[in-house]
């Protein structure tokens, strides 16, 4: 039941949209057109962004500084009780989405999902953002220029979620 619902809900949604537009006499394929053609023009706003991030992320991934910067800060995050195994992960969060997922499936499969480095990288996936990715698509949309202090608050909280899953779990086990 669960299935039928969930494969037909996109369908009964889009036919209620076009009966809805109908009776309101909307010209609905003419406002479906001008919707898309609207989201091209975000879209190539948006592609320099995502191109400088996209290598960014490549280049940080493939040239191994990554491996490098957990290597110097592990004897404090030892100190403070942080696996160093979610350090990639912490890293990258901010940043990248797909680049943090995969780092997150690796964690995985090395430590298993119910490992207490496996239950601190999932409460990190679900507490955190893209936040750096975020606000840059975001604020290059409408054109903000000045990000310092939104940024500042978004990584705090990034911070913030990643402290607490390695808190909590660090509690619960």
């Amino acid at each position: 039941m669960v299935s039928f619902i969930s494969s037909a809900a996109m369908p009964v949604l889009i036919l209620f949209i076009i009966i809805y537009g109908v009776v309101e006499k909307n010209k609905v394929y003419d406002t479906f057109l001008e919707g898309a053609k609207e989201g091209i023009e975000i879209v190539f706003k948006l592609f320099p962004t995502l191109i400088g991030i996209f290598v960014a992320i490549g280049a940080l991934r493939s040239s191994g500084i990554i491996d490098l910067i957990v290597k110097l800060i592990e004897p404090l995050i030892r100190i403070i009780k942080i696996p160093a195994q979610i350090m990639p992960l912490a890293m990258l969060r901010p940043i990248s989405g797909s680049a943090s997922m995969a780092i997150a499936v690796d964690i995985m499969k090395n430590y298993g999902v119910d490992s207490f480095i496996g239950m601190i990288t999932s409460t990190i996936m679900g507490s955190t953002e893209t936040t750096i990715y975020t606000i840059a698509v975001y604020t290059s949309c409408v054109g903000i220029k000045k990000t310092r202090f939104i940024l500042l608050a978004a990584l705090l909280a990034d911070i913030a979620g990643m402290i607490s899953s390695v808190v909590i779990w660090q509690f619960l086990s």
